[in-house]
């Protein structure tokens, strides 16, 4: 939180400042009124699309409640339409409602005292969930109530885990790290053929390191595990031990790959070619395929000649029209790499089946595949 932005608001007739913090890296808001349990929903609502954000002052429960009352507000608005919109107009257009949606409900703030306390009636201890998030507290600040119960489900998700039926264990994902809720990627890494003789994997971006637990419990002597976002390593590192895999598991600190060279090299990368709008969605959204072909580009260096390499990867860019499989086979080829066999699985999660959801033909047909690779 250091050289944190600050927002000015007049209260009382003065005018008071913050800091500001907001980890999706929303710009602080231009303008700032003072609301309290007398301010309407209508009112709040109008405040907040018009751009103004909304400091609370009264009772916390209170203010979650107008939070819901607002994104009500938003659910029933309109949306914009295009006459049978193209897979890739309508995940634009997805995205943009997202985005848009964030930006709104993100204008109800909250004030956070230099423990992380919320000097508000009724308001819950937010302390733990607020330093697994933001690390030790460096005093005073806003942020939105929006993250605050984001930060809040996310401590939740750490303290319960989830369940992954190829461990017989659970993974405890932290703050801004991709939980593996969706486990049909997890078991096509719990299925697929090893190498023969393999002792040594790399596991490229490990995120919770449930990739990484896995191949360790599939009997590789040793696998080293890389990511460059320090909260993916403190989390991997805290589900290697839970599970009793130190032994097993090296964490390194890399973008894409560790040195040298491995019988196995394992790569989950974000499934969607888009910009991220937050850097919290970097576990889901690829610039420019960025990762994924990093993987693809690197690999021959860092294979043994006798090894594989395991893409695992969503279909669902081809579906959306925002990669083609043309385009995937082609960087294959392009890399010196052969394809020796693929696994697939459908998904699971309820998205899949939900008609009501704008991208729905895309999911409904989206095959998740682990693409076993090895050296022409």
């Amino acid at each position: 939180m250091k050289s944190a932005p600050v927002i000015e608001w007049t209260e009382g007739g003065e005018t008071r400042s913050a800091a500001w913090h907001s980890e999706s890296g929303t710009a602080p808001p231009m303008r700032v009124v003072i609301a309290d349990d007398r301010t309407t929903a209508d009112a709040a609502y109008r405040l907040a699309c018009e751009g103004t954000a909304l400091l609370w002052r009264g009772d916390f429960q209170n203010a979650r409640q107008l939070l819901q009352a607002m994104a009500r507000r938003l659910d029933r608005k309109p949306r914009k339409a295009v006459e049978t919109p193209t897979p890739t107009e309508a995940f634009h257009l997805y995205r943009q409602a997202q985005s848009q949606r964030a930006r709104t409900l993100g204008m109800l703030l909250l004030p956070f005292e230099d423990d992380y306390r919320l000097p508000l009636r009724r308001a819950p201890d937010v302390r733990e969930p607020c330093s697994e998030a933001y690390g030790p507290a460096h005093g005073p600040f806003v942020a939105s109530l929006r993250e605050l119960l984001g930060l809040i489900g996310a401590h939740e998700w750490r303290k319960k885990g989830v369940e992954i039926p190829a461990l017989g264990e659970r993974i405890h994902p932290h703050y801004g790290v991709f939980a593996p809720i969706r486990g049909e990627y997890v078991g096509l890494v719990a299925v697929a053929p090893l190498p023969a003789n393999c002792a040594l994997a790399f596991d490229i971006g490990t995120g919770t390191g449930v990739l990484a637990a896995v191949l360790a419990k599939r009997g590789i002597a040793h696998i080293v595990a890389t990511d460059q976002d320090p909260r993916a390593l403190a989390c991997a590192r805290d589900n290697i031990e839970r599970l009793g895999l130190t032994a097993r598991v090296e964490l390194v600190a890399a973008d894409l790959f560790p040195p040298g060279r491995a019988s196995l090299v394992v790569c989950n990368p974000p499934w969607v070619p888009a910009r991220a709008n937050t850097p919290l969605e970097r576990a889901v959204y690829d610039p420019d395929s960025r990762m994924l072909m990093g993987f693809i580009r690197g690999l021959a260096l860092h294979l043994q000649p006798d090894g594989e390499g395991w893409l695992v990867l969503s279909d669902l860019a081809e579906h959306l029209g925002l990669r083609s499989r043309a385009e995937l086979l082609a960087a294959f080829d392009g890399a010196g790499l052969k394809l020796v066999g693929r696994v697939d699985a459908k998904p699971t999660h309820p998205r899949a089946a939900d008609n009501s959801d704008p991208l729905h033909a895309a999911r409904a047909a989206e095959l998740t595949s682990l693409w076993r690779l090895a050296l022409r």
